[in-house]
């Protein structure tokens, strides 16, 4: 059997080592256009910002070393530029020498990947703007910063390259600007989250242009549309990838909704003996079986993997994404897994969602604050979605909720689960435990919440709802939610009388414990509609200062 793979990197490379593995006597041949067979695109921002100090490291498995390991035909700078599916035949051009020959195989995989989005503005083609994507931008980079010791950089794009780059070249001492076309960083992100990345980023200097969109590169700096012209001495492309579709459609193989290439669960196409994987290739979501697109290492290793198998006689099969990510922010760690509110809303789910902030471990040995926010189906109890910020704590969490949401654990599941507790690394009642159990009893109705956005929707439409503030007077007196009374919970019990049981009632602490104490004094008392504002004061005025 021979078998010839189109690309490399974390996918293509997968693939024929997962293959052989399986087959030591399958011919496997791979070609890739670029000069690195395997390297960490993710890695890059942290080389450019000094973090890590040579490129080679990002290089950990050269063609030699890949050649000789598992016995593969490796062949760099080489460009399939034709196939004859019906011969099954590949023309392959050497980039060095421009010769070009033909190869035939059995099973063809395409691996090859994804190219960087570029704006159709002038520009975009002068020696100061550069792409994030291969070692070779890499080193094309740092060798220009090096000669040109460039003070201000416009990163056009908020996507995870992007905000990683604006952190890097922000600690080697240069002026950051992002400009983003949408109205927040990190689109993939609900609005009120993304907020607490913004802000993270503005207080360590970044110059963040919100629904702005870059019309014109100049040799001084970056034209918006608005007509602002911002000063760089380095510009940035961050806004994205298209996969590299252009050959497999030449053939006839099928293009995804996502435009990225339709495969089954083994990675097959709609051709005989075709496979797409990596960033290629569309992959499908654990919660709602359609498919998506999201372009990382990770799930490209995983089809790789996949792919190898099946061509070899194996079953495994891709059992769909989350869409899981996390990356670093400065001091904040930003995490994600499952749908956000905004998707969820749009699928039609019926959700309850909660904002949960609480210490990623004992606050008595140093434990900071982490907003978890957590989405579960109303119907079925499901966990849905999940993102979380903070400082500490944040991928344990997420890749905990990741875990469960796979499993389709129900929020009740949560509380249940047995977790690693000492106060250096978590609280007794641990963010996820706590999660679970307050997601549960909203959907059984026993402590409804209610988001800031929600409550400011019932008061700007003057609903008759009465709202409770239950903290001291003096944080009352420092910050509260628009027309809310104070009744602390002590005297709560006792006040309950003043008030109408039959009118909607929302209480409120400072992050929402307190808040859902007194929720507990007032539905015992017969109050008919009683809602914890989802993490308290906090969250709203974050909510309020973020709009």
């Amino acid at each position: 059997m021979k078998i010839i793979i189109i690309g490399s990197v974390a996918a293509g490379t997968s693939v024929a080592a997962k293959a052989r593995r399986n087959d030591e006597s399958a011919e496997i041949t791979l070609y890739n256009a670029d000069y690195d067979i395997s390297y960490s695109i993710c890695g890059i921002p942290y080389f450019l910002g000094g973090e890590v100090d040579e490129v080679d490291t990002l290089t950990p498995r050269s063609a030699q070393w890949f050649k000789k390991r598992y016995n593969v035909d490796i062949f760099t700078r080489h460009e399939v530029i034709n196939i004859d599916h019906e011969r099954k035949t590949v023309t392959v051009k050497n980039l060095d020498t421009e010769e070009e020959k033909e190869d035939k195989y059995d099973t063809l995989v395409f691996a090859t990947g994804a190219t960087p989005l570029v704006p159709e503005i002038p520009g975009v083609d002068q020696e100061h703007v550069f792409n994030v994507r291969t070692i070779q931008d890499a080193t094309a980079i740092d060798r220009y910063m090096v000669q040109k010791n460039p003070n201000k950089a416009t990163i056009v794009g908020a996507g995870y390259i992007g905000l990683e780059l604006a952190e890097q070249l922000t600690h080697k001492g240069i002026e950051v600007t992002i400009v983003q076309r949408s109205n927040q960083v990190m689109p993939h992100f609900d609005k009120d989250m993304a907020a607490r990345v913004e802000k993270v980023l503005r207080d360590n200097g970044v110059n963040l242009l919100l629904n702005e969109e870059a019309s014109e590169i100049k040799p001084s700096g970056v034209v918006t549309a608005s007509g602002n012209e911002i000063e760089s001495d380095i510009v940035f492309l961050a806004i994205g990838v298209r996969p590299n579709t252009k050959l497999a459609k030449k053939i006839g193989v099928e293009i995804g909704k996502t435009g990225a290439i339709a495969v089954n669960k083994q990675m097959q196409t709609n051709l005989p003996d075709v496979y797409a994987v990596g960033d290629v290739a569309e992959s499908y979501s654990l919660i709602t079986e359609e498919p998506i697109y999201r372009p990382l290492g990770s799930t490209a290793n995983k089809m790789g993997r996949i792919a190898g198998d099946v061509i070899t006689g194996g079953k495994l099969e891709h059992r769909g994404i989350l869409g899981t990510g996390i990356l670093r922010v400065f001091n904040l760690a930003v995490g994600q897994t499952g749908l956000s509110e905004k998707e969820a809303l749009e699928l039609g789910y019926d959700i309850e969602v909660l904002h949960n902030i609480k210490p990623a471990s004992a606050e008595y040995l140093g434990g900071k604050e982490m907003v978890i926010k957590a989405l579960a189906n109303r119907n079925t109890g499901h966990i849905l979605g999940v993102q979380a910020v903070g400082q500490s704590g944040v991928d344990k969490r997420i890749d905990v909720f990741a875990t469960a949401i796979t499993f389709k654990a129900k929020a009740e599941d949560l509380f249940h689960l047995d977790l690693a507790y000492a106060p250096p690394f978590s609280t007794t009642k641990d963010p996820v435990m706590y999660t679970g159990m307050a997601l549960q009893n909203a959907i059984e109705q026993k402590n409804r919440l209610i988001t800031p956005e929600q409550l400011e929707v019932r008061i700007a439409n003057d609903d008759k709802i009465q709202v409770i503030d239950t903290r001291a007077a003096k944080q009352y007196e420092d910050s509260s939610v628009t027309g809310a009374v104070n009744i602390p919970l002590a005297e709560l019990r006792e006040k309950a009388k003043d008030l109408d049981p039959n009118l909607p009632t929302v209480t409120y602490c400072n992050s929402g414990v307190t808040g859902n104490a007194a929720q507990n004094v007032l539905r015992n008392q017969g109050f008919k509609e009683v809602y914890n504002l989802s993490g308290g004061n906090k969250n709203y005025q974050h909510y309020r200062a973020s709009k």
